[in-house]
């Protein structure tokens, strides 16, 4: 009878639930991942961004609401900035990923526990975020934009587009880190081309009307537009611009030549996109930032936007034409 009670005893605690430890309740938490954008998200190019890292992230096997849970937070400019990085650390999100550089400044003034991928950052290492390419440190790592390594580029291509050009502004936003040291490597460039540069200071849209209206009075003869996200929610209003006042410009971001700028040369933003996916996933998986080297694009795109070009009355030379990965007609 004793023998009947202890076996019938046994059996009713093997069917009893048994409490996860630790280490198993860890592994069944679902990591949630927060997204900082400075775009709104009415914006379908900022949308299309977006979506590119949730492909990134898919093509990694994960499975929004299945194995993993996303947080993107729109700013739509740089002042909403503080407030959402400071709640995505309340919410004890794993991973942060910041769209440019203000966005991962801010996000690594708000936390240095919670582990930051950054995607399309002009210059990580000019602007102070990391320390070096190969070995970052602390809690950031990501993807770089090459950006001021190609502003001499696109000079060059501006000059041999418009070979009599001389005078050139240069719109850009003082309260982006990465725009100091892609303007001293503009200035660097166009003394090397014979060129004059004329920056102007825009923070918003207002400011770029009136960067615009200044670019007037200084006779500049073309147009370099730096990479800074807050222009990039503006790409509709600076193209049309620089078409207005007959300025031939040349731009970072492909966004600007299909709002009607005349040309660009640059990385694919959406590869940078599902670039971060990569670093997301080997976080969650163990990964620290510190120790993971900040990665580069290897491939850069000259796009035309010949429509432009006709209604500015311009003959984009053919040698320029033939190296153009797209042209727009």
């Amino acid at each position: 009878m004793r023998l009947a009670v202890t076996l019938a005893t046994s059996l009713i605690l093997l069917l009893l639930p048994v409490p996860l430890s630790p280490i198993a309740a860890q592994s069944s938490k679902v990591p949630r991942v927060g997204y900082i954008s400075p775009g709104a998200s009415s914006d379908p190019a900022r949308l299309r961004r977006f979506e590119a890292f949730r492909q990134g992230l898919r093509d990694l096997g994960y499975v929004e609401g299945r194995n993993i849970a996303l947080e993107p937070r729109w700013a739509g400019g740089y002042d909403r900035y503080p407030a959402l990085a400071a709640e995505l650390v309340r919410l004890k999100v794993d991973v942060i990923v910041a769209v440019g550089g203000r966005a991962s400044q801010v996000a690594q003034q708000a936390t240095n526990a919670i582990p930051i991928v950054m995607s399309a950052v002009i210059d990580p290492v000019g602007s102070g975020l990391v320390r070096s390419l190969a070995h970052p440190g602390g809690n950031l790592t990501g993807m770089s934009m090459m950006a001021p390594d190609l502003v001499g580029k696109q000079l060059e291509v501006l000059k041999e587009a418009i070979p009599g050009v001389s005078r050139v502004a240069v719109l850009w936003n003082p309260m982006n880190p990465g725009s100091a040291p892609q303007l001293r490597e503009a200035e660097a460039a166009a003394r090397t081309l014979g060129m004059k540069l004329h920056p102007l200071e825009a923070r918003n849209s207002r400011e770029i009307d009136g960067a615009f209206a200044a670019m007037a009075k200084e006779q500049a003869g073309a147009l370099l537009v730096l990479v800074d996200a807050i222009f990039t929610n503006q790409v509709k209003q600076i193209a049309e611009l620089a078409t207005k006042r007959h300025l031939p410009s040349i731009y970072g971001q492909r966004e600007y030549a299909e709002a009607g700028g005349l040309m660009v040369y640059s990385s694919n933003p959406l590869d940078l996109e599902r670039r971060a996916a990569t670093f997301v996933d080997k976080i969650l998986k163990g990964a620290k930032p510190a120790d993971l080297p900040i990665e580069q694009p290897s491939k850069f795109d000259l796009i035309i936007n010949l429509k432009t070009a006709k209604a500015l009355g311009l003959a984009i030379p053919v040698s320029v034409l033939a190296r153009a990965d797209h042209v727009i007609e």
